[in-house]
């Protein structure tokens, strides 16, 4: 087994279980293909990561907390092109987001401070189109309970989901990222 990263959160290897080339990261990296060919196995060593199949963020997103993902095939599905990676910085405090029913914010808007498992029984809104984070980090999937292709939502306005790749997908379930990472 290679030795342990040197301070550096996250470690990507292009083959299984920590083998072969490695590239090693604390910061978010918009291309990693000049670093890698593929990504088989992954460490992260501390904090929490957004992956992408795509350069620039774009493309599916996978959540990493700490720990080791020793073959690609046996996590989520995804396959071994990582293309991309976003180190998320921890938030302390409160957590707040608006969902709207529409596209530019429009249709029912409710305010969540906490988690929903299920966006559609729980408010009776058909969908989520559009979304205001005020406070915290936020995973939204396209199933209840937190199952499913997910997408992660920074402080800001997102008012055309579709617009970022995401056209046709319904999202069902939210949760706030911890500083349990």
């Amino acid at each position: 087994m290679p030795p342990q990263g040197l301070g550096n959160p996250i470690i990507f290897y292009e083959d299984n279980n920590f083998q072969g080339r490695s590239y090693e990261t604390s910061s978010d990296c918009a291309d990693m293909s000049s670093h890698l060919s593929r990504c088989q196995s992954r460490r992260v060593e501390s904090g929490c990561f957004m992956v992408y199949d795509r350069p620039n963020y774009m493309g599916q997103q996978y959540f990493l907390r700490r720990g080791e993902y020793s073959d690609y095939q046996h996590w989520m599905g995804f396959d071994d092109s990582i293309r991309s990676c976003r180190m998320i910085l921890m938030h302390k405090g409160s957590y707040k987001i608006r969902i709207y029913e529409m596209e530019n914010f429009g249709g029912q808007m409710y305010e969540l401070m906490d988690d929903c498992e299920n966006i559609q029984d729980q408010y009776q809104m058909p969908d989520c189109q559009s979304c205001q984070v005020m406070d915290g980090h936020w995973l939204m999937y396209e199933q209840p309970l937190c199952r499913g292709r997910m997408i992660y939502l920074m402080p800001g306005e997102y008012s055309i989901f579709r617009e970022m790749g995401y056209d046709g997908m319904r999202f069902s379930s939210i949760r706030h990222i911890t500083d349990s990472c």
